[in-house]
């Protein structure tokens, strides 16, 4: 990415950075007192827009600045990895993948469901491939759909570890780190409730810099109070006390610290670094107004739709 391309390409950010939704506008939606007054409100701060369509023209307008940007792609890694499950799984249940692809992704539906039928891996890219050919022998010899996506979880965050790593960009290491960290104890979490066996957490934990596979297996274990535990006496321990009061309460945490990560990076000197912390930004935020229409519709009342909202960009 040239400084030309650098420069034209964080100035459209911050143009577009304009039309983000900020918390103000999600408080006024919240009070609205119906969903035409919400819609309304939504209406003119963004125009008509279409939520399962925008994330992919934003990305779509970062690729045609920066399409070589490993950095960029190194946060569609997560849609990539959903799409090889949802892909396999429909091939052995014989239903068409296209329901529950996501988009955006760095690789094709069409390239991911002929690399199963031929049984041809190489046409994926390269951190895709042996994950592939483990998870659909792993299926098709237990017939174990948790414990094949629990393999492609977990080689998922690998790949985006060392992909961070090798890019060489500190946010970007920082935010593999943090992915890691937040699924691993979401993992053992579950898996300590659920008195997993130690082969089963040894296919789904994935270990970071921050807590080593071998010591988060062993937590979940001996039990839940040995996972608080591990987590209370790291650089995580606030993680620790948004697990114990809610599971939900913890996943918004970790929401946040995202975010709190795209805010440092969002007026770096050069680099693609922005255009990333854009794109986080747009995931947040079309997240939030995702919430939002649930609870809205469920009947939730205003105050528990505010808890629930997440930290947004502006």
């Amino acid at each position: 990415m040239s400084r030309k391309e650098y420069v034209n390409a964080v100035g459209a950010i911050r143009a577009m950075e304009n039309g983000l939704i900020s918390k103000t506008d999600i408080d006024q939606i919240i009070a609205a007192r119906s969903k035409a007054e919400a819609d309304a409100l939504l209406t003119a701060k963004k125009g008509k827009t279409d939520l399962q369509t925008e994330l992919s023209d934003v990305w779509d307008m970062l690729m045609s600045y920066a399409s070589d940007s490993i950095e960029l792609k190194i946060l569609l890694y997560k849609n990539d990895f959903h799409n090889l499950k949802a892909v396999l799984k429909a091939i052995i249940s014989n239903r068409d993948p296209k329901p529950y692809y996501i988009s955006p992704s760095n690789v094709e539906l069409s390239v991911l469901t002929e690399a199963f039928n031929e049984k041809d891996y190489s046409l994926l890219p390269k951190y895709l491939r042996k994950t592939a050919e483990e998870a659909y022998e792993l299926i098709t010899n237990t017939l174990d759909g948790q414990l094949s996506d629990s393999l492609i979880d977990r080689n998922c965050l690998n790949e985006i570890q060392k992909s961070a790593e090798n890019c060489g960009s500190e946010f970007m290491q920082e935010y593999a780190e943090f992915m890691a960290v937040c699924a691993d104890i979401k993992t053992v979490y579950r898996c300590s409730l659920m008195k997993k066996s130690r082969s089963f957490l040894e296919t789904a934990v994935c270990g970071s810099n921050a807590f080593e596979k071998e010591s988060l297996i062993n937590a979940a274990l001996e039990g839940i109070d040995s996972v608080y535990s591990l987590i209370e006496n790291s650089s995580y321990s606030e993680a620790a006390a948004m697990l114990r009061n809610s599971p939900a309460q913890f996943e918004k945490w970790c929401d946040d610290v995202i975010m709190e990560l795209a805010e440092t990076s969002r007026f770096t000197a050069f680099g693609a670094d922005p255009l990333a912390a854009y794109y986080i930004a747009k995931e947040a935020e079309i997240k939030d107004l995702r919430i939002l229409a649930v609870c809205r519709e469920s009947g939730t009342d205003s105050s528990t739709i505010t808890e629930r909202m997440r930290t947004l960009y502006v």
